[in-house]
């Protein structure tokens, strides 16, 4: 390690973002290039660097920076050098040097005890003696909080959000209630919090600290897809995290609910047949409640005699040559005479012939109409299938690139105010959609507009939280057409015949003499890892006429043998195997390499992405990825620590090195991660697991993913235990009682 002193000369890189910085640092033995992480710098600056010098390909020798520490200038002409820098704004290197002159080696108390006295200086008036005193001081400050955090393990970068918050109160929070950090700065939760208070020395059964625990909780269960807990559940998952016991759990209730954090609500429990307790956290409370009104009011009679709808739909069914089977007929007919129509019905029943026909019919009545779903592969299928162009959701509510207004929008440009513009609004994969998303869209959907939900309600849940499609149906106050019948193309399909057996729990034969449904019977975990591999290398691109990318392997879980984690460590190495050209990074334990598959594992409204041709130039670009979006890495940059990823349509986004907890590798996805995609080919590795996880519901959504191929490699008694266990974690949500409740 190096130890090395001198001043900022000129910066030149930094990313805002994680603050890795590139910057000359000049001294008496000349000017070194340094490169690391600074959260606050400025040209001028007295640093005493740690670091080791390291040779990088392109841009020669450099000190790469471990840690370093600010040094106050003590000699005239550091003094002079750092006023000059720019560090203080409105003082350049002329200004600098008539105060040095003035005031000498008293320059600094002068500037932060008696600040009147620079307008003695020519070119100084009162005003802008306070500011430049103003700034001193806000850094200064700023400089000693970050070591006071610091003394509690909290990083500089974590640090200074604390300071930006709080500013000189920091030192109070922090000595009274350090839980409130967790509800105002992003990156620190309840453990971070609790974690410091422990450190502090708060106690265990502190009133904050419980308070803190069960709303961390009740935040916790929202992770899993529950609306609320009942007030026993809260008080039982409160007490295993806090490891105290609370006697007076309702006191604590009713102070969140003062603080206007969580509403209680009595209910009736009808399947204990008793009165039960609710705890929402209040956003979402109001969320669900609000999302109900709004769903009906959209749900508007239309004034059109019934002899005129079907005489209209069946000149558009000679016009197109489309015959629809009775259910069909009913969907279309419901979707003209009702402002909310839900439509429903497993893979090959005819939910996209009933779209077509919907969108045929509208369009004939000079109607504008919108296509969205949940993500990109989703949006790309339902184009494909209606020669219409369809969007994601996010996209066609305009995602809010300004942080300040996109909390109050709910992120999204069209709302209330600025709803969306059109007659009828189709959304596909409804079973995807959470509760927030739900909210965001009705909010830009105004009564009068046809809003028609298309879905399989058998499918996963969302992955966020609620059962929107599942709570609608439940609700019995809106028209929901289910399509039944398979019709004979797709029943020449055994992968939809088998989701259709297994989804109605019958028994399935896998004999391997299907086109497109295959078993191979294996027990061991690493003969079935090295079967994925050959057949992903050698067999399927060539069988269903796809790229190695295009084909995907989906598990149930994330951690075992046959894990996502695990997964995705072997595959990588098969798959996408280090080479020397190839660039490739280590980060947080993660091994990160170009070509590598990966999936973006969090909604995030601010990233840019832009599409280009091969020249560079720009012909697309927005704001945007989400949960779920695939893509595959086409750079690593060493020198400004970034990770370039291309996703679907050619949208290229860059990723700083600190923002790659956003993403994971893609070789294989669990199966809650793969709804609202379709793929060429799947291949599902299976052995036993949890009996809550691997029930009939997963299998079906799994089945469902594979269009031209899918292959089980695995234990067949597993598979078929799975098709018997209808067991799944029930969700907490009350969206049907709240659409009851109008």
């Amino acid at each position: 390690m190096e130890k090395v002193t001198g001043y900022v000369g000129h910066i030149v890189f930094r990313n805002a973002e994680n603050g890795y910085t590139v910057f000359h640092l000049e001294n008496d033995d000349g000017e070194v290039t340094c490169v690391g992480n600074f959260n606050y710098i400025t040209e001028g600056e007295l640093l005493e660097i740690t670091g080791e010098y390291v040779t990088h390909s392109v841009y020669g020798n450099q000190l790469k920076v471990m840690s370093h520490v600010v040094k106050e200038p003590e000699d005239l002409v550091s003094i002079e050098r750092y006023l000059g820098s720019g560090a203080v704004k409105g003082i350049g290197a002329a200004l600098a040097g008539r105060i040095v002159r003035k005031f000498k080696e008293d320059t600094f108390r002068i500037i932060e005890e008696e600040p009147e006295r620079l307008a003695e200086i020519k070119g100084i008036s009162e005003r802008k003696a306070r500011e430049i005193s103003s700034q001193l001081e806000d850094k200064k400050d700023l400089r000693k909080a970050m070591i006071y955090l610091q003394k509690y393990g909290i990083s500089a970068k974590l640090a200074a959000k604390i300071y930006n918050h709080y500013g000189m109160r920091v030192y109070k929070v922090m000595e009274e209630n350090p839980y409130e950090l967790a509800d105002n700065i992003e990156g620190i939760g309840f453990r971070t919090a609790d974690e410091i208070a422990a450190r502090i020395g708060i106690h265990t059964d502190s009133d904050y600290r419980i308070k803190s625990g069960l709303f961390y909780t009740l935040q916790q269960a929202v992770g899993e897809g529950h609306i609320y807990l009942p007030q026993e559940e809260l008080l039982r998952r409160a007490r295993t995290l806090l490891e105290v016991e609370i006697d007076d759990i309702e006191k604590h209730v009713m102070d969140l609910c003062i603080e206007k954090k969580v509403v209680m609500k009595e209910c009736v429990n009808e399947n204990k047949n008793e009165n039960e307790i609710r705890i929402y956290p209040a956003h979402y409370y109001y969320m669900e409640l609000n999302t109900a009104k709004m769903l009906h009011d959209l749900n508007i009679n239309c004034d059109m005699p019934e002899e005129m709808m079907e005489r209209r739909l069946c000149k558009v069914e000679r016009a197109e040559e489309i015959k629809l089977d009775p259910k069909q007929h009913t969907a279309v007919i419901e979707s003209i005479k009702h402002g909310l129509l839900v439509l429903t019905g497993g893979p090959g029943t005819g939910k996209t012939t009933t779209i077509n026909t919907m969108i045929r019919f509208f369009e004939s009545e000079g109607m504008s109409i919108l296509l969205a779903a949940p993500t990109g592969r989703a949006t790309k299928r339902m184009t494909e299938a209606t020669g219409y162009e369809a969007q994601t959701i996010h996209r066609l509510l305009e995602v809010n690139v300004n942080p300040e207004e996109a909390e109050n929008s709910g992120g999204f440009l069209r709302n209330r105010q600025n709803p969306l513009e059109a007659d009828v609004i189709i959304i596909d994969e409804m079973s995807m959609v959470d509760l927030t998303l739900m909210h965001a869209l009705l909010s830009a959907v105004i009564p009068g507009t046809r809003l028609i939900l298309v879905g399989d309600v058998d499918q996963l849940p969302s992955v966020g939280p609620g059962s929107v499609l599942k709570d609608i149906i439940a609700s019995h106050r809106f028209p929901v057409v289910t399509l039944t019948r398979i019709f004979r193309q797709a029943g020449e399909s055994d992968i939809i015949v088998n989701a259709h057996k297994i989804n109605a729990g019958e028994p399935v034969i896998p004999d391997n003499k299907s086109r497109d449904f295959f078993f191979l019977r294996r027990q061991d975990a690493d003969t079935i890892i090295g079967i994925v591999i050959m057949l992903i290398q050698k067999k399927l691109p060539k069988y269903v006429g796809a790229d190695q990318n295009e084909i995907q392997v989906m598990t149930p879980t994330r951690k075992g043998l046959l894990g996502v984690e695990r997964l995705n460590e072997i595959l990588q190495k098969y798959l996408n195997p280090e080479e020397p050209k190839k660039a490739q990074r280590e980060i947080n334990g993660r091994l990160f390499r170009e070509g590598d598959k990966v999936m973006q594992i969090k909604n995030n409204y601010q990233i840019e992405w832009e599409v280009s041709t091969k020249f560079g130039l720009t012909v697309d670009k927005g704001t945007g990825v989400f949960n779920g979006d695939m893509g595959v890495i086409t750079e690593i940059n060493e020198y400004t620590e970034t990770i370039e990823v291309e996703f679907d349509e050619s949208r290229k986004v860059k990723y700083g090195f600190d923002m790659t907890e956003e993403l994971e590798l893609a070789y294989a996805i669990t199966v809650h991660k793969s709804q609202g995609s379709e793929y060429p080919a799947v291949i599902i590795p299976l052995l036993p697991g949890p009996k809550l996880l691997y029930n009939r519901n997963l299998l079906y959504t799994a089945v469902t993913r594979a269009k031209k191929c899918l292959t089980i490699v695995g234990s067949e008694a597993v598979f078929q235990e799975m098709i018997q266990n209808k067991n799944e974690q029930a969700r907490y949500t009350s969206l049907a009682e709240r659409i009851q409740e109008f």
